[in-house]
């Protein structure tokens, strides 16, 4: 870990800061402001949507303005949706606040390209390593996400707006940490269409297999997070439940990338990816015998660490699919698949938590969770 892989883990730690507290008050905040119960979590659909939406955006933007730029034109868009987000609250317009997320998906597209940069900062060594270090710096939005979105619920009179402006304080130290980073400069193309065209990138088996587990991976981690909020509301829980609930699953989904890179190395990133998948599988077991606090919060954790492992292994198993100056085209693919599947989870979470309940949105969450361990499968006899 150099002085840029550092900077890089406290910029993912405040990225995930605003994505654990958008996580956390957008589904509450569109509850009270939406017509109907089964939009309550458009916006945070809205957020995840406009980041499938600017994946081929920001695979422009980062070939032609570079690493820094590209981040901080993100941060900066941040900053400017929480304000608007806050001034949806406060006049009570639900449709600006679907729009206000659905921009600052831009820099949800950004920030998910902070894990391959850690693997240009880190040089050819060890880019496992560096991918789950980097990710490890989520911690710091475990801890402050869901706390600042408790501790600024009131500071206006309306509930949360006051945590959307703390946002964009957020999303303006990022820029701040983001100039202090000394990237590497872009690689030389080696022919003019520089390396394979996409079609013969995404036919790879192990693109197909790292997209889809990642999206999947994501998609289930989304599906389950994004209902939390609205099925302890429902249960009656108050909402330091919910945020401690919160912080713990992503407590789950960081604090293991100070080791899944050693796991990798050691047991191989097919096997990290298959205890995922495991992982995932008993979540969804614990999260039906029951809704009481201690549930919530063993299955939200366990969940966070199977996101992690799946996720982890995705992206270093994703660095066999394509050359360095085939990066942007590849890396935005990827992220499209994970936004395109974020998007259908966060509708699907509204929608079967507010009419099917949290006991069947579970039962549900299985058939994907059979897909991933289907894909690794798959992969193994591809291998063998």
């Amino acid at each position: 870990m150099n002085r840029n892989l550092w900077l890089l883990a406290a910029a993912q730690g405040l990225f995930l800061t605003n994505n654990v507290a958008f996580i956390a008050i957008n589904g509450l905040v569109g509850l009270a402001l939406a017509p109907l119960g089964w939009m309550a979590t458009l916006p945070v659909m809205g957020y995840v949507l406009g980041g499938a939406m600017s994946t081929s955006l920001v695979a422009r933007t980062q070939a032609r303005f570079g690493r820094k730029t590209s981040f901080q034109m993100g941060a900066l868009v941040a900053l400017l949706s929480a304000l608007a987000c806050a001034w949806a609250a406060v006049g009570r317009h639900f449709e600006l606040l679907c729009l206000a997320t659905v921009v600052a998906g831009y820099f949800n597209a950004n920030a998910q390209l902070y894990r391959f940069a850690a693997a240009e900062l880190a040089g050819s060594t060890v880019p496992e390593k560096a991918v789950s270090m980097v990710m490890a710096g989520g911690l710091l939005g475990a801890i402050a996400g869901p706390n600042l979105a408790a501790q600024t619920r009131e500071w206006m009179a309306v509930p949360f707006a006051g945590a959307y402006v703390a946002l964009a304080g957020v999303a303006l130290l990022s820029m701040l940490v983001l100039a202090a980073i000394d990237f590497p400069p872009p690689p030389a193309k080696k022919s003019a269409t520089g390396g394979r065209p996409l079609s013969e990138i995404v036919r790879q088996p192990v693109f197909i297999v790292a997209a889809l587990c990642s999206s999947l991976g994501y998609g289930v981690m989304n599906l389950l997070m994004a209902s939390t909020p609205i099925a302890m509301d429902q249960c009656g829980l108050p909402f330091s439940d919910t945020a401690l609930v919160l912080e713990w699953h992503v407590i789950g989904m960081f604090a293991p990338g100070f080791f899944t890179g050693q796991l990798i190395k050691r047991f191989g990133v097919m096997r990290i990816m298959a205890v995922g998948v495991a992982l995932n599988a008993l979540c969804i077991a614990v999260a039906l015998t029951g809704v009481d606090l201690h549930r919530f919060l063993i299955a939200l954790f366990l969940l966070g660490v199977g996101w992690n492992f799946l996720f982890t292994g995705a992206t270093t198993l994703s660095l066999q699919a394509y050359a360095p100056e085939e990066k942007d085209r590849a890396q935005g693919a990827l992220n499209f698949c994970v936004f395109a599947v974020l998007a259908v989870s966060s509708f699907a979470s509204g929608l079967l938590v507010t009419t099917q309940g949290w006991g069947l949105l579970n039962v549900g969450s299985l058939v994907p969770v059979a897909m991933t361990a289907g894909a690794l499968v798959w992969m193994g006899r591809q291998r063998a």
